[in-house]
């Protein structure tokens, strides 16, 4: 297949999901305890147990939980109650040829982190990933799908990482910002290492990483809180960047793959400078470090970044001014499909927009060429 534009951030959410996914994927003891749909007179929601999530099916003035925004799908005109498009194939590649986009990654759910029992927890994310794979298949040259990875245990992560590649999924989604181990600690070398061993590119997806922002009660729905949530989200990646490199992670492990999935890039030169900046003053107090456990790093910050991740946007002007300061090979563009933040399905436009002054050969590897690389499409 020729591919000419790849979008390296795209979704799958609960909203689309079949609901009787996880009743046909798990063993006949856990069915009563998994996430189900229920009609209720408010329309069919999620529920897990007692707890109501969010409505399934999609419907109109609403773009996701606390959005204030419409989704991309009800700008679009295709918003039909029910009408699963982004999980049905046929409708999701037919919104994918009207936006021009020939091969997507779609990142999941972060929904099976509300449950509370690790054991059910573990369950939910098996059988997630087992329904993607099946999914993917149905358009292997189109689909990339990005199974879930846990954030709780490292070693069931590296294990979770393994089983991606048995099934043939091309990469997996890391909620790096919702972790409660600390990145840079040596209790994550399980993850990094089945990365490496792999070749799976992780993607670091934003969720959670906001701490004044609150997801219920009466001032949840405040254009404060969901201002703060939307317009500050991508800048959580900071902390998870920081960490694999200066915790030494990519130093141990030169091939693993490490994406910054809808974090923009318009920030990234400064937080390389920065860090590169912070390394080189530790260089400086050399007497300290030998007596507390030495450097990780054999090399600049920034030499990590260029030789190991990769970070993706949907528009940012900024970003594409200075992408030489990244490099272009970094660098990976995507439509965030069908999320109210989506260029979708007018992304020809906003690329056209974003892209301006942007030499071709540069334009067309951050619009495939990276991401088809990294993926092995």
């Amino acid at each position: 297949m020729e591919y000419r534009i790849i979008s390296a951030d795209d979704h799958i959410d609960m909203a689309w999901l079949p609901r009787d996914l996880w009743q046909q994927r798990v063993p006949t003891h856990w069915r009563e305890r998994v996430p189900r749909v229920v009609d209720t007179a408010d329309g069919p929601y999620w529920y897990c147990g007692e707890d109501r999530w969010e409505a399934w099916g999609g419907r109109r003035g609403g773009g996701g939980a606390l959005s204030g925004r419409r989704s991309a799908l009800e700008r679009g005109g295709v918003l039909e109650p029910g009408v699963l498009r982004p999980t049905t194939t046929a409708l999701r590649l037919a919104d994918m040829d009207r936006d021009g986009v020939d091969a997507t990654v779609m990142y999941g759910p972060i929904v099976p982190l509300l449950i509370k029992d690790p054991d059910l927890r573990r369950v939910c994310y098996r059988a997630y990933n087992d329904w993607l794979a099946e999914f993917c298949v149905t358009a292997p040259a189109r689909f990339v799908g990005a199974g879930l990875i846990p954030i709780d245990d490292p070693k069931e992560a590296a294990d979770e990482v393994r089983y991606l590649k048995q099934i043939g999924l091309r990469t997996g989604m890391f909620l790096a910002a919702r972790v409660e181990r600390a990145l840079w600690d040596e209790g994550w070398e399980p993850l990094w290492e089945a990365g490496a061993e792999t070749g799976l590119p992780i993607g670091f997806h934003l969720g959670g990483g906001l701490r004044t922002t609150v997801d219920s009660g009466p001032k949840a729905t405040t254009a404060g809180n969901i201002g703060v949530r939307v317009a500050c989200a991508t800048l959580q990646m900071d902390e998870p960047l920081a960490a694999v490199i200066f915790s030494g992670a990519c130093e141990r492990f030169p091939t693993l793959k490490i994406v910054l999935a809808e974090t923009g890039i318009g920030w990234l030169p400064y937080m390389l400078e920065r860090m590169d900046d912070t390394y080189r003053k530790f260089l400086d107090a050399e007497e300290y470090w030998r007596t507390h456990g030495g450097l990780q790093l054999t090399m600049l910050p920034s030499g990590y970044f260029r030789r190991q991740v990769w970070a993706t946007f949907q528009t940012d002007h900024v970003g594409l001014r200075v992408v030489d300061l990244l490099g272009e090979d970094r660098v990976m563009w995507a439509s965030d499909y069908p999320h109210p933040d989506s260029t979708w399905p007018e992304s020809r436009q906003a690329i056209d927009d974003n892209f301006t002054g942007i030499p071709p050969r540069t334009a067309r590897r951050i619009l495939c060429e990276n991401a088809k690389a990294l993926y092995g499409l």
